[in-house]
């Protein structure tokens, strides 16, 4: 059988896909950083270059910014892959305990692991697909698949040149159904896809009172102080319930199906570990929601920052003439983020006393994404996961947001099933990130799975 050749071959070259990616995760490319725009480049011409070697028709695309990478090849399911070759900027650099970019195997309690900026988000995950392809050509002499795959290099920053890349090339990029790897297993253990993500808006609050600062002596209990408005307001954006107050907001809120709500119930959430891993115990947000409900299937408002006055060392009785506040909201189903942020900025506006006036600064919006789990590939990719990891694969949603998912489906109009195999302390963004080498090892091993399941 041909799927035990190839797994076959994939545990016998493990040592030999470990250099390419140590190769891959050595080339500094940080997008968000001009002075690294050469190795991003580096980066595109050097995975292009690995895709023409196992037999796809590869080439490093220009955009306005950071290169696109695309490569095609094979026949059968006709499949997008999606990766980024992007990685974060690593400061502060005195807090890793090996250069970033010099990867190495490390010895840990839990394990062999790979360290090195880039391991896990997203360089790790992305050679998991392509070592995969590689070990079917390998054995078989061709690809399994009709695979389009397709890497970016501004995930990291914002990707500003995605969308118009998608809109020009969507009958290009458009195919059966997208894989996204970049997301990780459940409570680092058990193998995963995503069928739902978390849209979000964000916004910049400038309360303004008085024309400049004021001393409080003076003018105090006569001059309106735009933090004592600011903080009124935003203390009153949930009531006791933990429910969000602004008019409208849950009006295109779904409910979660009950087979999916029935699959969330039996994954054995802990609150209580969740929360005493960072040192708290008592959930916030909606009473007589389930934790997962919170964390997935309910859009929430957080307050991020709040500043204004005088916040230097010592002390200084000044009345402020701003106070400002930046403010998220995780949206799902199909709440519209253009809709939600006219009406947070409406009810601000309600709620102002004469003399102050308030300005906003958006800060992007992306609506949530839910995918249709009754397409074939989903059955498909979730049996190959049980098979590889030897429990039964979770179908589960992010309380994050992975904008490009929402961006297939909107603009290519396919789904996206999303599965990687990431854990929760791969340390991705921060100092010391890294990649189990399990997690390479066995992911290879999950998409050559999967590659034959479909």
């Amino acid at each position: 059988m041909s799927l035990d050749a190839v797994l076959a071959r994939i545990d016998q070259d493990l040592d030999d896909s470990l250099a390419r990616l140590f190769e891959f995760l050595s080339i500094p490319s940080i997008s968000t950083d001009p002075a690294h725009n050469a190795d991003c480049d580096r980066a595109a011409g050097w995975l292009a270059a690995e895709l023409s070697g196992i037999g796809f028709d590869a080439a490093v695309r220009p955009t306005p910014g950071r290169p696109m990478v695309v490569g095609h090849g094979g026949e059968g399911a006709d499949i997008l892959f999606y990766g980024h070759y992007d990685v974060q900027p690593v400061d502060p650099l005195e807090l890793w305990n090996s250069p970033p970019f010099e990867p190495r195997i490390e010895d840990t309690e839990t394990g062999k692991v790979i360290r090195a900026r880039g391991a896990s988000d997203d360089k790790g995950q992305l050679m998991t697909f392509v070592e995969a392809c590689r070990a079917w050509v390998a054995v078989t002499g061709s690809l399994p698949a009709k695979i389009t795959l397709f890497s970016e290099g501004e995930e990291e920053s914002g990707s500003p040149s995605l969308i118009p890349f998608l809109k020009e090339n969507a009958e290009e990029l458009t195919r059966d159904i997208a894989f996204i790897c970049d997301t990780g297993l459940y409570a680092d253990r058990v193998p995963a896809i995503a069928t739902q993500l978390r849209g979000m808006m964000g916004d910049e609050i400038t309360v303004t009172g008085p024309k400049v600062d004021l001393h409080s002596g003076s003018y105090g209990g006569m001059a309106m102080n735009p933090i004592r408005v600011l903080t009124r307001i935003l203390g009153g954006l949930h009531d006791d319930a933990g429910r969000v107050q602004v008019p409208g907001f849950y009006d295109d809120v779904e409910e979660p199906s009950a087979d999916l709500l029935a699959d969330w119930n039996g994954l054995d959430f802990s609150t209580e570990e969740f929360l005493g891993a960072v040192g708290l115990s008592v959930p916030a947000g909606e009473a007589g929601r389930s934790a997962l409900e919170r964390l997935w299937s309910r859009p929430t408002a957080e307050i991020n920052g709040i500043w204004g006055g005088y916040t230097g060392a010592g002390f200084k009785t000044v009345l402020p003439s701003k106070a400002h506040a930046k403010i998220s909201f995780r949206l799902v189903a199909a709440q519209d983020p253009d809709r939600i942020r006219d009406s947070f900025r409406d009810w601000v506006r309600a709620q102002l006393p004469e003399d102050c006036t308030v300005d906003f600064h958006a800060h992007g919006g992306a609506p949530a994404s839910r995918f249709d789990t009754g397409h074939p590939a989903f059955a498909a990719t979730r049996k190959a996961l049980s098979d590889e990891w030897g429990m039964e694969a979770a179908y589960t949603g992010m309380g994050g947001s992975i904008p490009v998912a929402g961006y297939f489906k909107s603009i290519l109009g396919m789904d996206s099933v999303l599965t990687g195999f990431g854990r929760d302390s791969d340390a991705i963004h921060s100092p010391n990130e890294k990649y189990d080498l399990e997690s390479f090892h066995k992911g290879i091993r999950s998409w050559a799975r999967i590659l034959a399941a479909l």
